[in-house]
């Protein structure tokens, strides 16, 4: 054997027994995992997933696995838990121990664990705290910013009355009324449709959800050196996040040089106050990165979540006139065509009611939840998950969980109506998540999809431009989210 043939065998041999130690350590650490199907070196299970819809993947393995197993995502694994049991179990009997955000790669480099949605510990606690008061003294929940939802309706009908019966996309007056509604209580400020700087910034949220609920961002996570250096429209994401930022600094900034300390407008405003009131906190958690970042996961969240869900009741309602038809009707018997709906017209409307929370159970948006951590060792069914492990309640497994809806694949708003048509609640409807990181704008989103919806038909008949048949209500892709298919309608006026 010649020298170089000698090196190269022995860096082999060391190569292999390196990554035989790895292994060994490894499975020592994590030993009391969940059983799941056995991950090859480095790539994990990865393998075993469709990466177009990595929910359904996982669905599918706890047929075979049980309700709680271990999913590795090339070196590291994932408790994930499935049903309406394990689900509720880990969330809210296990809340507090589960209350962690596990940051995989391109949350950790977007936020590096800044901001209320992607923090844990102290301070998720500190920051949830300030943002939920906060949320509250500017009018979430309350008649203030239901009044600000209502003008903001009038505004969105301006935009499809201007449409003048032809067919549009509805995604973007939709994304901009959302955003404005959010906007105006973090930075008091709506914008109009037509402005050209906003629609831009819609445009890069628009793509930036696309590309995140994409497989592009599946490899990311889980090659993300190999991925840092490849073109592709995961590159893309990352500068609409660094421009959209830029926006939100720009505008924490002019609130600096405006900022009068004894008459705060918004939870910017409030912010800064904070930060001044503890500049001589050790560990405040008061700071601009949080601000930045917390400013971020409001906007981006009170922006795209209600919208899309709203979009997909579009389409919905187009391809089944005869639900429409009844929303007319109970609009037209509660309401009338000339008042403005309140909020509180929703008791008196259960039919509409069973559509919306049917809606959202139906797209079920965000199906794997934002992941969680394990915030120590926890005793969970028989298993010891250690601290720092990455946990997957898939919601999605909860709201399409066959033996606890009818017909758990279609569409139906009976799931939510009793046999004298009044509304009736299921545990099983988990569309805001549940437990200590339940969504924190949930009584502003109900708000909103509900006075958003009833203002618009009121006004208009949706029809569709294709064949109602044709229009297809399953995502065209899903990951972190699901991302609906786009089709243009026409707005009929009644």
């Amino acid at each position: 054997m010649g020298s170089s043939e000698f090196w190269t065998t022995l860096l082999v041999a060391l190569l292999g027994i390196l990554l035989l130690v790895k292994l060994l350590k490894t499975n020592q650490r994590f030993s009391g995992l969940p059983p799941g199907p056995t991950p090859l070196p480095i790539v994990g299970n990865v393998f075993q997933l469709n990466l177009k819809s990595v929910h359904k993947s996982l669905i599918k393995l706890s047929e075979q696995y049980g309700p709680v197993f271990t999913f590795w995502f090339s070196g590291y694994p994932a408790v994930v838990v499935c049903g309406t049991e394990a689900v509720r179990e880990a969330l809210v009997t296990h809340g507090h121990d589960f209350s962690g955000r596990y940051l995989f790669p391109v949350l950790k480099r977007i936020s590096d664990g800044y901001g209320v949605g992607f923090s844990s510990g102290e301070r998720w606690k500190q920051l949830r705290r300030f943002t939920l008061s906060t949320l509250r003294d500017y009018g979430m929940g309350k008649r203030s910013i239901e009044e600000r939802i209502q003008e903001e309706a009038q505004f969105l009908v301006t935009s499809f009355r201007n449409k003048k019966g032809g067919p549009f996309k509805a995604d973007f007056p939709l994304r901009c009324a959302t955003s404005n509604i959010i906007c105006s209580i973090t930075f008091g400020e709506r914008f109009d449709y037509e402005d050209q700087n906003f629609l831009r910034l819609m445009g890069m949220i628009a793509e930036a959800i696309r590309v995140l609920s994409s497989p592009w961002m599946q490899l990311y996570n889980n090659i993300p050196r190999i991925m840092n250096c490849l073109p592709g429209p995961h590159q893309k994401f990352f500068q609409n996040i660094t421009s959209i930022k830029s926006f939100l600094n720009k505008t924490i900034q002019n609130h600096r040089e405006v900022h009068q300390k004894d008459f705060p407008r918004d939870y910017i405003d409030t912010f800064l106050n904070k930060m001044d009131e503890d500049k001589n906190e050790l560990n405040s958690e008061f700071i601009q990165e949080n601000l930045l970042l917390s400013t971020l996961n409001l906007f981006l969240a009170g922006t795209e979540t209600t919208s899309t869900t709203l979009h997909w009741s579009i389409q919905i309602l187009a391809k089944y006139p005869e639900i429409q038809e009844t929303i007319h009707h109970e609009i037209d018997e509660v309401i009338g065509p000339n008042r403005i709906p309140k909020t509180e017209d929703r008791a008196k409307m259960p039919y509409t009611d069973a559509v919306i929370h049917e809606v959202q159970r139906y797209i079920d948006i965000i199906p794997m939840s934002i992941p969680h951590m394990a915030m120590s060792d926890v005793q969970f069914r028989g298993h010891v998950i250690p601290k720092g492990i990455f946990v997957i309640p898939v919601l999605s497994s909860v709201l399409k969980e066959a033996g606890h809806w009818e017909t758990p694949k279609s569409f139906n708003p009976s799931h939510f109506l009793d046999e004298k048509g009044c509304f009736k609640t299921n545990e099983s409807f988990v569309a805001f998540s549940a437990g200590k990181r339940m969504c924190l704008g949930e009584s502003l989103a109900r708000m909103e999809l509900f006075l958003f919806l009833t203002t618009l038909l009121q006004n208009f008949v949706i029809e569709p431009v294709i064949d109602r048949k044709d229009i297809d209500t399953s995502p065209i892709t899903s990951g972190l989210l699901v991302v609906p298919r786009t089709y243009e309608f026409r707005a009929i006026s009644r």
